[in-house]
């Protein structure tokens, strides 16, 4: 974990923060992907753990740390690519990782977003 810290945030509860600089295009975090949950695991989950589940090419995985940590925003400044967050753009060191959660959750996840970016949208939900 030398490439990234995890820590107080100001979106929520812990972040994930750049120890270094990171070139658009670099990998920042390559997901535990060990935890794939079957759509009955899914609903035995407590509701703090069931805020850790990813939904992606039909696979429920339970966030591991630290990519669980990963706070949402509007403005993301990494995207999901075979379960690895990589860098949208140059990220300098101490810059919170974001990712965007639409798309990402299971139908009905909805949530309140902090993430204070100009183009927040307020209410992130996937039906």
């Amino acid at each position: 974990m030398g490439d990234i810290q995890v820590k107080k945030s100001k979106i929520e509860g812990r972040g994930v923060f750049a120890a270094h600089d990171f070139k658009k295009g670099d990998i920042v975090i390559k997901w535990d992907v060990s935890h794939e949950l079957t759509e009955a695991q899914v609903k035995n989950l407590s509701k703090d753990e069931s805020k850790y589940i990813c939904s992606i090419n039909n696979k429920n995985i339970l966030m591991q740390p630290p990519a669980r940590y990963v706070n949402h925003s509007c403005d993301a400044n990494t995207y999901v690519v075979n379960f690895c967050d990589v860098a949208k753009r140059d990220i300098m060191k101490g810059e919170e990782i974001t990712s965007n959660y639409s798309g990402n959750e299971g139908p009905g996840f909805e949530m309140k977003c902090n993430c204070g970016s100009k183009q927040c949208k307020k209410i992130i939900k996937r039906i």
